[in-house]
């Protein structure tokens, strides 16, 4: 589970064939390394991976096929920026929303301005997830947690301030550059509860006065 809150931009040093359909990525970093154990799951480019090895320089990860096909890494290349979390610990503080570092859908780049200090960016909107996105909702692009400031029915876009968009791969950004996207997750749990919600008919509420005095309120 992550943040969206970016601690490091790491470098991608190597990508390279362990087996069929299998790949293993070495991320230059740092800041990461500093309590890092095997086994220790990282946000990489919005993307959950799990560190198998790593020195004072990388941290190493391997890609199974699900995660090659469903993401951007087949395509990336030495020297490539990424962004960095690692997992949120029970009591740190959820600067930004939940994610899973599950990707949903990637989008391309639609448009890239800049409004006085701050930078607008257009995406794509895949038809698959459009339903899961709302304005003013939360939305992970690269494991960045940002906001939707603007939907129409194939594009969003997000209001990204100074600090976030120099401190993350979003300033790498170009014209149909391609991104991951992790939409909220709190969508998913209610459609999936939805078709249940008549299946047994109404159920009365276990909570009533009595039961209330009972434990103290």
């Amino acid at each position: 589970m992550f943040t969206g809150i970016i601690e490091e931009i790491g470098v991608v040093k190597s990508l390279s064939s362990i087996g069929a359909h299998q790949l293993e990525l070495h991320i230059g970093c740092q800041l990461i390394q500093g309590d890092l154990k095997i086994g220790d799951s990282v946000s990489i480019d919005g993307v959950c991976l799990t560190a198998v090895r790593f020195d004072a320089s990388e941290s190493v990860f391997e890609l199974s096929e699900e995660t090659l096909r469903n993401t951007l890494f087949e395509k990336k290349r030495t020297g490539d920026r990424v962004n960095l979390e690692r997992a949120l610990r029970l009591g740190d503080r959820l600067g930004g929303h939940i994610v899973q570092g599950h990707v949903d859908s990637c989008s391309k780049t639609l448009a890239i301005q800049k409004a006085g200090d701050f930078y607008e960016i257009d995406f794509s909107l895949d038809p698959e997830v459009k339903k899961y996105i709302v304005h003013k909702g939360s939305i992970a692009i690269n494991g960045i947690s940002l906001t939707v400031a603007f939907l129409e029915e194939n594009r969003f876009r997000v209001a990204v301030i100074p600090h976030t968009f120099h401190q993350t791969s979003l300033s790498d950004l170009d014209i149909s550059s391609e991104v991951h996207i992790e939409t909220d997750m709190i969508g998913r749990y209610i459609e999936r509860l939805l078709p249940y919600q008549n299946q047994d008919g109404p159920q009365p509420s276990k909570i009533t006065p009595g039961f209330l005095r009972e434990h103290g309120f």
